[in-house]
């Protein structure tokens, strides 16, 4: 078993060298291509189609033995795959799982993180009518482009793809605003917000809760608005700034949030009790 500090003087396994640069330069450009050809019903020669097979097929296995080799070097299965994969790239891919997987938990009733927790505080309903609106037209739009499109099968099949995955990327969103609410458990509140927000704040770290309904949100360094349905009810002032990434993984440090909840006056008294309450400390038993 690697520890941090043996994996501290442990030499860095080359992740980018030129011949992987190389490799992946021409692998990735290549397979679109005959991805597009395909799609487009583009005759390929054998021989093409061959070595693009093979061409994937070693840049998987020049992949897989830098992974191995970092994997040696100590680092755990996630920390191996940031170094091969872009950061941007796997937290956008990780939001698209995250959204499908909430659509999974949407149909099966099943809310996410939950377990043992002492309060849960839904925040998705004032946003229901907007999005199942949106949802409609997103689906009109899918059946008007289908029937303008059927004469070009090609083009007609790419955008019902894209169609299909936009209404269910719309409601996967709303999925995920219900099944992802926000949780006190362990002395912390977890504040989310669909699939992209998720932040964990020690109750200690809360200098002051507030109910405050906001319509309207300026963009200010410092703050973060997480409204549902354009609007904020609960408002939380930190007495330390905490880090809630951007999309992409951009630091943003922050010392006001602002949030929903569907029962805000719950959200606060929870809050504010679970920050009064004594803390009993076990000791001997006193004697007689």
């Amino acid at each position: 078993m690697t520890t941090p500090e043996m994996r501290a003087v442990l030499p860095p396994a080359p992740v980018r060298g030129p011949v992987l640069r190389k490799l992946r330069g021409i692998a990735l450009p290549a397979q679109l291509v005959l991805a597009v050809c395909l799609i487009s019903r583009v005759p390929i020669p054998g021989t093409a189609l061959l070595g693009g097979m093979v061409l994937l097929l070693v840049l998987l296995g020049a992949e897989m033995h830098v992974w191995l080799r970092l994997r040696r070097h100590g680092l755990s299965r996630r920390e191996a795959l940031v170094q091969l994969v872009p950061e941007p790239v796997l937290r956008f891919v990780a939001h698209e799982l995250r959204i499908m997987a909430s659509l999974v938990r949407w149909s099966a009733r099943r809310r996410h993180g939950v377990n043992g927790a002492a309060a849960v505080f839904s925040h998705g309903r004032d946003q229901a009518i907007t999005m199942y609106s949106f949802t409609f037209a997103c689906v009109v739009e899918t059946v008007v482009v289908s029937f303008l499109l059927v004469c070009w099968p090609v083009v007609h099949a790419v955008f019902l793809v894209v169609d299909v995955y936009t209404v269910l990327f719309v409601l996967g969103l709303h999925a995920a605003s219900v099944t992802r609410p926000h949780v006190l458990a362990d002395g912390a509140l977890r504040i989310r917000q669909a699939a992209h927000v998720d932040v964990l704040v020690p109750l200690d770290q809360i200098a002051s809760v507030r109910r405050e309904t906001l319509f309207t949100h300026e963009k200010r360094d410092g703050e973060l608005n997480l409204p549902i349905g354009s609007q904020t009810s609960v408002t939380l002032v930190l007495t330390e700034v905490v880090n809630v990434p951007r999309f992409l993984g951009a630091p943003r440090l922050v010392k006001v949030i602002r949030l929903h909840a569907d029962d805000p006056q719950a959200l606060l008294d929870v809050v504010t009790r679970a920050q009064t309450a004594p803390t009993f400390v076990s000791g001997p038993p006193a004697s007689a």
